[in-house]
């Protein structure tokens, strides 16, 4: 019976061993953002009116474009702005490409949604646009986008996701310029339909 006990533990430690390997094993997956060919991970945040918005919902509708804006690091960033208007002046070609745009803005849980709303400044978005917030850096963590330096708080980074959740365009700028342009982003989703 001793016997039969002992051999059950160790057979249970490695069991648990093992569970423990692949486990670090997925973490070190992610010790970078993902890229083209990755399936994107799952995600849900709040829009500026305290709705939901998931991956998995903007996916049924076709293709997304996820946009990382640096947020609020103490001050509305300029390049975000200009990016931003840039993406709004062109959400027409967006909607005939069948694409979702998602911007993503991120900080500190404290007066978030307040900067949120100065940074789109009363602007009213096209039905596929969607602006959620990142309180205190969930999403931006689990896409390992965080800056995490003084007056820093994410790095601006775009994507396109295909209706099957997999990323065919990425692109993450390590400093406050060098922003995917709406050109970039439309020939990204033009090549998921030929």
């Amino acid at each position: 019976m001793l016997r039969m006990i002992l051999n059950v533990a160790i057979v249970v430690l490695l069991l648990v061993r093992s569970v423990g390997v692949v486990h670090a094993e997925d973490k070190s997956e992610l010790k970078q953002p993902p890229g083209v060919g990755a399936k994107a991970p799952a995600f849900a945040l709040n829009d500026l009116d305290g709705n939901s918005v998931s991956l998995a919902d903007q996916l049924k509708h076709g293709p997304i474009v996820l946009v990382v804006l640096h947020g609020y690091p103490g001050y509305q960033c300029p390049i975000c702005t200009k990016q931003f208007g840039e993406l709004m002046g062109t959400a027409k070609k967006f909607a005939e490409a069948k694409a979702t745009v998602v911007f993503v803005y991120p900080g500190s849980a404290a007066d978030l949604g307040k900067h949120a709303k100065e940074f789109v400044g009363g602007r009213t978005f096209p039905e596929n646009y969607r602006f959620v917030t990142d309180p205190d850096f969930t999403f931006t963590e689990m896409y390992k986008l965080r800056w995490n330096a003084p007056h820093e708080t994410a790095y601006p980074s775009s994507f396109v996701v295909d209706k099957h959740g997999v990323i065919q365009f990425a692109k993450v700028s390590h400093s406050h310029g060098d922003r995917a342009s709406g050109g970039e982003l439309l020939e990204a989703l033009t090549k998921l339909s030929n």
